[in-house]
């Protein structure tokens, strides 16, 4: 198992500078590369302030400049709003440009305002992100593609660009719909999961329904490789884990809102109101791992037991968290948490290898 640090760059205050913003997660990164976290994620929003980052590509190609170790990635690329045979050619030129530490997260998306912004049917999403899923793996395995299906067309196209991995891979990839569910399971793929503020009890809920998805279709679940993303806030501040509880009750106010048929907002601002039957705000902080370095570790260890995960993406930043208080939790989870958690383990790299290796 490895493990991530995912930036989605959300904007609570609209007087902010972005600028500021693209700094700040500079040096969250480069922290993160010198903690050993082994990739740093890039998600992909547009047209509100859910996310400034409509290009993860472009912030890996950013970060991929100012880092050495370190891999760069999209998480994820929601492959409708997109040209496949364009991100084809710009997910190679992002791995020349790392030399090699290119990842690929692929999604089909689910926020209506921004599919009807870009004049895509949100009912279109699987089909089309199967087919671009297709014609990128033809490109990045083989350097040519030749594509005839029901959403894209192309005669036979070879690339100048190649990437420097042999093989990129494995994809990760979200997404609910059976069909998307079984190829990432058949191609050896990794089912990225998050469950956003239902926490630990909703990443559990998620992996059964997606193993059921599997046994409906004859596939023995213990072959799919699984990822999984988590809020982690470390501290010893009852007062500061209420405020990262606050954070993360912001995005999932946000993320409501983006479900919504109609999307509310004030130019680009995403309207917060409370949730529909909102917990209070202990509850957030329970379901997410916000806690001292003990509490934190125990948390993610029943995690690792109980979903095997061959990545762990770590949510450090969740709702415009301050920076100070990021980079104190980050210093935190290196220094304290990941070495209670190999106690509670054992090794971190024989998680994700099978039940077996886990039991051992």
């Amino acid at each position: 198992m490895d493990f991530g640090i995912f930036n989605l760059m959300t904007l609570r205050d609209p007087a902010k500078s972005r600028r500021e913003m693209i700094e700040e997660t500079t040096r969250l990164v480069l922290q993160a590369e010198e903690i050993g976290i082994d990739v740093a994620w890039f998600a992909e929003h547009h047209f509100s302030n859910y996310s400034v980052c409509p290009s993860p590509l472009l912030m890996a190609a950013h970060m991929a400049g100012k880092t050495s170790k370190i891999d760069v990635g999209a998480a994820v690329l929601v492959l409708p709003l997109y040209h496949p045979m364009r991100v084809a050619q710009e997910v190679a030129l992002l791995d020349i440009q790392s030399d090699g530490r290119a990842r690929v997260g692929l999604g089909s998306g689910y926020q209506k305002h921004e599919f009807d912004r870009y004049g895509v049917s949100l009912d279109d999403r699987a089909e089309m992100t199967l087919e671009y899923w297709d014609v990128l793996e033809q490109m990045l395995h083989t350097g040519r593609v030749a594509y005839e299906g029901k959403h894209f067309r192309v005669a036979e196209t070879e690339f100048s660009l190649r990437p420097v991995q042999e093989r990129i891979g494995p994809f990760y990839v979200t997404g609910n719909n059976p069909e998307i569910v079984r190829r990432t399971a058949a191609s050896g793929s990794v089912m990225f999961m998050t469950a956003g503020y239902a926490g630990s009890k909703g990443l559990f809920a998620i992996y059964d329904r997606v193993c059921e998805t599997l046994r409906k279709q004859n596939i023995d679940p213990a072959t799919l490789k699984t990822g999984i993303q988590q809020y982690i806030h470390v501290t010893d501040s009852k007062e500061q884990a209420l405020q990262a509880a606050d954070c993360a009750r912001y995005v999932a106010r946000l993320v409501t809102a983006l479900r919504q048929p109609v999307t509310e907002v004030d130019g680009f601002m995403i309207r917060e109101v409370p949730i529909a039957d909102e917990p209070p705000l202990e509850t957030f902080r329970d379901n997410l791992i916000i806690g001292d370095a003990h509490h934190v570790a125990e948390r993610m260890a029943e995690e690792l037991r109980r979903l095997n995960p061959s990545h762990y993406n770590c949510f450090f930043q969740f709702g415009a968290m301050p920076y100070a208080m990021t980079k104190g939790s980050m210093e935190r989870f290196a220094r304290d948490v990941v070495p209670l958690l190999e106690k509670e383990v054992g090794p971190l790299d024989r998680i994700g290898r099978g039940r077996d290796a886990l039991a051992a």
